[in-house]
């Protein structure tokens, strides 16, 4: 298979040249190759640049969007672990439901909803900065 080749004509400085003329130097090595690998690599760097720029902000976004995920998922798990430590230590023997067992259990649910809203209201960990998004999920 044959490839056009076109000639270019430049110049290197000369500390430059000198570790050309020794990479091409090695067995199987050339002037060309040498300079068509650099350039390869240097313009795949680029374009690797130019993707990073063009969708390094989308990335960010969702990147934020799982942060935000974790933290309502850590405040769901610690609510169901509040839930389950409630039912399992506060029902263990209570005798048949009459008045007071069901006034007691409302008082429980509230205490449980109480301190819910606590954990909601706190600050998300490793967040310094409240973000809107945090905020409009302390509203809900």
């Amino acid at each position: 298979m044959q490839t056009r080749k076109t000639r270019h004509q430049f110049y290197l400085p000369d500390h430059l040249s000198a570790r050309l003329d020794a990479l091409a130097a090695q067995p199987g090595g050339s002037k060309t190759a040498v300079l068509s690998e650099a350039l390869t690599a240097w313009f795949e760097q680029r374009e690797a640049a130019d993707i990073d720029a063009q969708f390094g902000k989308a990335l960010d976004r969702q990147v934020r969007a799982v942060e935000r995920i974790e933290r309502r998922l850590d405040y769901l798990t610690e609510v169901v672990a509040l839930l389950v430590r409630f039912h399992l230590t506060q029902t263990a023997h209570h005798p048949a439901f009459d008045k007071e067992t069901q006034r007691l259990g409302q008082i429980r649910y509230e205490s449980f909803v109480r301190i819910a809203g606590q954990m909601a209201a706190r600050k998300p960990r490793g967040s310094a900065a409240k973000s809107s998004h945090s905020e409009e999920e302390s509203k809900r």
